[in-house]
């Protein structure tokens, strides 16, 4: 039928562009040769741009090929609902079986970040699909540390708890609708309410207490703002110096102990003018939108405070540092920032303009993930001899934090698809490396 969205969602959610109907038929070979439409090159380029083999015929000694399943109701428009409950049940089929037996101790650590970016994080979730699905295992058994921000730190929390990428990704398709309802700020109850079920109303930080976690946010009710990490461990012992005087009294942090998950999740994802704070927590992505470098402080601290404590033997090499991003967005032209005192009314447009883009600039500036943090990164896991890997597509779009359109979101998952295959090599070697 040539119907471009619907033949990207499908694959997106996990569609097999490899198997055969019952005449031995894969899908490439069906498209190359029923295709008529004016969409049959985008169309062929657009499956090879994934891995589909264009003409793949059936060779004459291949065993048959499994009976056909009935399917005589067209599909509906677009037909969301059911690719997702349809790519859950597959994963779910799929999956390598987590409870196996436990893994030799590693002589190296091996960290994962996972970058800030609103509903943006479905890209996390597709490329820790592909991640998995290399290895053979879930994310949680192919890493030591966790961090993460805003919804990078939902999923961090998320990952410990053993909940699946499958599950998660047909996850956030219903959280935003729930969640981003109305205008800015949203109101905080249905995501309250939507974390609490999906992580217990009880449950504590320290509850499960491997792989380790870091979920970052901000320490508002001090001026100027400090960057908290809600751990589930205890924080380096080590005495640091306090970044600033102050003759003020602040409210005792709670510990992790009594620190409740679902809340830890909250106050990482507060970002301003979306959601409102979470007591005196904001969104951690106003400082660590990408936190890779504070997690490798931290576990540096870390590692200190063990050696000062006399256990060295428990000490492990930061061997291995895996940055996932949101997505780039193109780079646009800016046509003016200047901001100045106007004197007539085409002066005061421009100030006008010049104030919009300054804004949005500095925002962009306190939350970009990606260019100089990931140059320091990459440049300090060098100098300390750690290996580092940076995965972040190229996106087409600008796709905004609270994006509903399950087109949007389709395009965006499909570019990371695209993006994902270019990269299958980087991800089999980093599998085995994991492993």
């Amino acid at each position: 039928m040539d119907h471009i969205e619907l033949i990207k969602g499908l694959i997106v959610f996990g569609a097999d562009v490899k198997i055969h109907n019952d005449l031995g038929e894969t899908p490439g070979l069906i498209a190359a040769r029923t295709s008529k439409g004016p969409n049959r090159k985008i169309l062929l380029d657009m499956l090879c741009s994934v891995g589909v083999q264009r003409c793949l015929p059936p060779s004459p000694g291949s065993p048959p090929p499994p009976p056909p399943m009935s399917n005589k109701t067209k599909p509906r428009g677009i037909g969301f609902d059911e690719i997702m409950y349809v790519g859950a049940a597959i994963g779910a089929i799929g999956k390598s079986e987590i409870d196996g037996p436990k893994m030799e101790k590693k002589k190296i650590d091996r960290l994962l970040c996972l970058d800030g970016g609103g509903i943006k994080g479905l890209v996390l979730i597709q490329m820790l699909i592909a991640l998995e699905k290399e290895a053979g295992r879930p994310t949680r058994d192919l890493f030591d540390w966790v961090a993460g921000t805003s919804t990078g730190g939902i999923l961090a929390l998320a990952i410990i708890h053993g909940k699946s990428m499958e599950y998660l990704r047909c996850l956030y398709f219903r959280m935003k609708e729930q969640v981003f309802k109305g205008s800015r700020p949203y109101e905080s109850a249905p995501l309250e309410d939507f974390l609490k079920k999906e992580f217990g109303e009880n449950t504590k930080m320290t509850d499960i207490r491997f792989p380790r976690v870091m979920v970052t946010s901000v320490l508002a009710d001090r001026h100027p703002g400090e960057l908290h990490i809600f751990r589930n461990y205890n924080p380096p012992s080590l005495s640091r110096e306090p970044s600033y005087t102050t003759t003020a009294t602040f409210k005792a942090l709670t510990i992790p102990q009594e620190q409740l998950v679902w809340r830890a999740a909250r106050s990482s994802g507060a970002a301003p003018t979306y959601f409102r704070p979470m007591g005196r927590f904001l969104d951690g992505g106003l400082l660590a939108n990408n936190p890779t470098l504070d997690a490798m402080a931290e576990i540096h601290q870390f590692n200190k405070s063990l050696k000062a404590e006399g256990h060295e033997v428990d000490i492990k090499k930061l061997g291995v540092v895996v940055s996932l991003g949101t997505g780039k967005p193109p780079q646009e032209v800016v046509t003016s920032v200047d901001v100045f005192r106007p004197s007539n009314p085409l002066e005061l447009a421009k100030t006008f303009v010049g104030a919009k883009e300054l804004g949005k600039m500095l925002v962009d500036c306190c939350t970009d993930s990606d260019g100089c943090a990931v140059d320091r990164a990459r440049a300090w896991c060098e100098m300390i001899d750690t290996i580092y890997h940076r995965l972040s597509p190229q996106l087409s779009q600008e796709v905004m934090l609270d994006e509903v359109s399950d087109e949007v979101l389709v395009n965006m998952l499909w570019e990371t698809q695209m993006y994902l295959f270019e990269k299958r090599e980087v991800l089999q070697s980093l599998a085995k490396m994991l492993l």
